[in-house]
Parts: C-alpha cells; structure tokens; sequence
C-alpha cells in the first residue's frame, strides 16, 4: 500500500489528506502547531469548491455550515452607487452546476478534519515539517524536532511559509502586497434588520474596499476592510484598536459606514503572495495549496484552488509507487496554468477593480455598469465553472482586463 506523507494540517494539507485516503492510500498528516485547528473568519466557496468537496465526500458537512448566498453586490463605497450585482441563485446555479456560499473557516476545517479521521488517516500535531531526504523510491520528511518520517510521497500543504518550498523552490519569502486586512466578526442581532441581506457586499473606494456578509447560519455578520496603506511587515491577526480601523476609512459612505462602526475586537493581517513558479515537485515532493501558489483575497478562491489541487491529486495518485514521480509531475503540469492565471488575476481586481481611483474608478464603474447578467457569469465562467479543475485557457484575465 502507497504511504502518503502530508505536510501541514490547513485546509489543503486535510483535504490533500482526505483525496489520498479515498483513493486507498495509509495517509499521516503532520501539523506543526499543537493541534488541529484554523483561525480565521470567513471565507467564500464558489461553485467550483462545492465540486471538489463533493468528490472529497464532505460537501453535505460543509453545505451544513455554510449561509448560501443570493447575490454578489458591488457597490461605489464613497457615493453609494450601486455600481453591478451578480444573482447566484437560478441562472447562476444552473449554469455552474453549484451554489455560491460562505463558510467560517474553522466550520471548513472541521468538516474536513472529521472526514480525515473516519477515513483512518494518521493525525499527528507537533511535528512541524522542516526539510525532507529522498532516495530512489522513498522520501523522509525532517521534523524540527529531529524526527524523521519516510513515506513513498510527500505533499507539502505547509502554508505560505512553507519549509518544503524552501527547499524545494528557494524562492525566499513571500511577496508582501503592501494592503493591511482588518476583520470582524459580529452577532447579528447587533445589526440593524434594514442592513441586513443574504448577499456578498463590496464597497469599493480609491485605494481600499469594505466586505461583508452572514455567517454561521446568519448568527454572525462577517467584516473585512482592507487598506492600501503600503504595508512593508507581515502580520498575521494582531490586534486592532476600533479607532484605528475607523480613522483608516474616512470617506466611507452611509450604509457601510454603520455597518463599519459595529465592529469590535478587529484583528489584522498584511496579505502576501509570491510570483508565479512553473515547478513545484522534485522527484516524489510536490507542493499544494498556499505553499504552491498562495493568492490576495480578492477573487475568494485561496481555499478553493487548495480543494481543487486535493482532489486532481487524489485522482492521479491511484497508481503503483513506482510512478508517483510521474504522476506528480503531471499535476504540476495540468495545474499551474489555471492557479497562475488566478494568483495574477486577484491581483488585478485589487488593482483595477476593488481599489481603483479618479478615472480609473470611472471606468471601474461605467464597466461593470454596462455588463448585462450573462455577461457577469461569462467573466466568471473559467473560474466557478470548472469540474475538471485543470482547464486553464490563455484568454485575458476577464474583466480585470479591460478596465
């Protein structure tokens, strides 16, 4: 039986975990932290998660704990035009095959976690992968604690920092954008019933934007705001005066403004990614999730594009051992394309669409105004539309690229 090896027990590393365990492989995660757990809020899941979920066995536990979204809102935050709105529920859900929702991170992380640990993979926390030996046909992954693991496989799923990449690509560390991400996470009993909606909303400004939506069955209202202030230092969820978050967003309009003025106990993060590689495997090592191709949140589809590596890589591993080189190989191959375009394509629509000033924001605005309804799910085709999750056509980065 095929021994598969998983670095890192994120959502990519369990989910990794889980498509191998499916396919009958003895499956051990290792997490560097104490335990299993996930921080974090919210997080959006397009159609294209909701298929790999389902191949992974868990899209039922996840639908459980998701709020299912009618509509995407795009709003100018200083004027309060309502600028574009996406419908997600009939034409949308017929033409994409799935729902559009938002899920607390954590819920997403247990479903799959308990999915882990019926399937019988070995779950051991503690063991913070640091480097990893091969020989012809096995590979040892090297703890910082000094253990050591040897398996036929070893998928790297250790996050944006990830050990396995440092050795594997040597890159460096990430690409720190410069935008500071300020969240909440508030009872919605606390909001008032005329702002409240099952909908994703935007409020786009010269060089920030304001997120919200329901989650937890809609007991809560999640908050996201997020700067272009330059941030040089990463951070990674330190606490945040509510004054500070307020001074940061002065020309924010009415509605949002109410809402921004809710929220308490804001934590921050500066978002990162990293360029665009074409190889992430070495002999029997690949890389999955953020440690191949983390992305800015402005296409909500980091956690997606993890599930989706899960699950083309528990298909193309139900091989003999001798062809995991190979094998893994291939996936680099049928995955970089549409993870590249995506990574790149998030940084545009924080660019272009999301933060857009002067005339910039006019023709931000005219754009998306000027889309009808079939247009705005053709802009979105590519990437919630894919079942095969390898399909990354070379056409331009849809509506990004025309502002």
């Amino acid at each position: 039986m095929t021994h598969v090896l998983v670095a890192g027990g994120g959502i990519g590393g369990l989910a990794a975990a889980l498509a191998q365990a499916r396919a009958g492989h003895r499956v051990t995660v290792l997490e560097g932290r104490p335990e299993f757990s996930e921080i974090g809020a919210g997080i959006q899941l397009a159609p294209n998660a909701f298929h790999a979920l389902g191949a992974l066995g868990v899209r039922d536990r996840v639908a459980e704990r998701a709020d299912f979204i009618d509509e995407l809102r795009f709003l100018d935050g200083t004027s309060g035009e309502n600028v574009a709105a996406m419908e997600l529920t009939g034409s949308y859900r017929a033409r994409f095959g799935g729902p559009y929702a938002v899920v607390h991170r954590g819920d997403l992380h247990r479903a799959l976690l308990d999915g882990c640990r019926e399937a019988g993979v070995r779950l051991l926390s503690g063991h913070r992968v640091a480097g990893y030996r091969q020989a012809r046909d096995r590979v040892t992954a090297l703890t910082a604690g000094g253990r050591r693991f040897a398996a036929d496989v070893l998928l790297g799923a250790d996050g944006l920092r990830s050990a396995v990449r440092a050795q594997l690509v040597g890159d460096g560390g990430p690409r720190i954008s410069g935008h500071t991400i300020y969240r909440s996470v508030i009872p919605m009993a606390e909001v008032p019933e005329e702002l409240r909606s099952k909908s994703v909303t935007l409020w786009a400004g010269p060089g920030w934007h304001f997120v919200h939506y329901p989650i937890g069955g809609g007991a809560f209202l999640n908050l996201a705001a997020t700067r272009d202030d330059g941030a040089a230092e990463e951070i990674t969820g330190a606490p945040a005066e509510r004054a500070r978050v307020l001074d940061e967003f002065p020309g924010l309009c009415g509605e949002a403004r109410r809402l921004l003025e809710l929220g308490r106990d804001w934590r921050i993060w500066v978002l990162c990614d990293r360029d665009p590689v074409d190889g992430w495997t070495d002999g029997r090592v690949a890389l999955l999730g953020d440690a191949a191709h983390p992305m800015l949140q402005y296409a909500a589809q980091g956690a997606c594009m993890a599930v989706e590596d899960a699950v083309v890589l528990g298909g193309l591993l139900r091989c003999e051992p001798w062809e995991l080189p190979a094998r893994l190989t291939e996936y680099n191959v049928l995955r970089r394309g549409r993870t590249s375009r995506t990574t790149l394509t998030a940084r545009l629509m924080g660019e272009r669409l999301y933060h857009a000033a002067g005339a910039g924001r006019e023709a931000r605005n005219a754009l998306l105004a000027g889309l009808t309804p079939d247009g705005l799910r053709d802009a979105v085709d590519w990437l919630h539309g894919s079942t095969s999750f390898t399909d990354a056509p070379q056409a331009a980065l849809a509506v990004a690229e025309g502002v």
